[in-house]
């Protein structure tokens, strides 16, 4: 049985001792990790060539217990961890110097700990970010009271569509609502299913496995998402006037929470 788990972890196999290959294989190594649904892979032969690969890998690299003194710094900004055997992952946090520094990130002791970089900065919030997802929202009326505007009672149909840049697991979209609105499609009788009558029939499509319709925002969660564009749409029936303040529509990867794409929401002007 071929699959694209099995495959992964028998390139991590072929190229283990590979001197090219080297300074690749902790990415190759996490991406095959990352591939893990419900703590495993699809298929049996995905996970024997998983154990196969993972127990070489360790006795090739990482035979040695980490201890000893793990140091960070970057310009004037130290930091450091000392491992006593019974650790969860540290965090380090330097500040972020005022010029051009460098990072440098030693271990004094045995074994080889691994360590994910991040650099992080808050900054006010502007247009749409894309880093793997990019989002856009659409709104479309269905019953409006006032053409144009939007006015308690009316009804919107909400499209959401995404373009992944990578295959991923375990993704959230998540898009806000004005306070008070009420996300149909669940328990809302026969009004309810004519109103959602074409949702979901307009573009390709991936089936989310759960979908949460709170007071607050509309979430669609998927266990696989392939790299392409997909859409998904919901129907929205606003009851409350006055002035909404949204934050933006997200779409994130759950468990690789530096992959998303956000677009920020105007403010929502609802009248009588």
């Amino acid at each position: 049985m071929v699959s694209g788990d099995s495959n992964a972890f028998r390139l991590i196999e072929a190229v283990m001792d590979e001197p090219g290959w080297r300074d690749d294989l902790p990415k190759l190594l996490r991406g095959a990790l990352e591939r893990q649904v419900r703590g495993r892979w699809f298929t049996t032969t995905a996970n024997a060539w998983a154990a196969i690969a993972l127990d070489r890998y360790g006795r090739r690299f990482e035979k040695d217990a980490v201890a000893g003194t793990t140091r960070a710094s970057l310009g004037a900004g130290k930091a450091e961890h000392r491992w006593t055997g019974a650790d969860d992952a540290p965090r380090l946090a330097l500040p972020w110097p005022a010029g051009e520094a460098t990072l440098a990130v030693t271990h004094d002791g045995s074994g080889k700990p691994w360590a994910s970089i991040q650099a992080l900065a808050a900054i006010p919030a502007g247009g749409p970010r894309a880093f793997g997802y990019r989002v856009t929202r659409q709104v479309t009326p269905l019953q409006e009271r006032e053409k144009g505007k939007f006015s308690r009672g009316d009804l919107w149909r909400v499209t959401l569509t995404i373009d992944a840049e990578q295959d991923m697991g375990w993704v959230v979209v998540s898009d806000p609502i004005p306070a008070g609105s009420r996300i149909l499609g669940e328990g809302d009788g026969r009004d309810s299913r004519i109103a959602t009558l074409d949702e979901d029939r307009r573009a390709r499509r991936l089936w989310p496995s759960f979908v949460e319709r709170s007071f607050a925002n509309f979430r669609a969660y998927y266990e696989v998402v392939p790299k392409g564009r997909f859409s998904i749409d919901y129907t929205l029936r606003i009851n409350n006037a006055g002035e909404f303040a949204l934050p933006p529509t997200r779409v994130e990867a759950m468990y690789a929470p530096d992959v998303f794409g956000e677009v920020p929401n105007a403010k929502v002007v609802v009248g009588n």
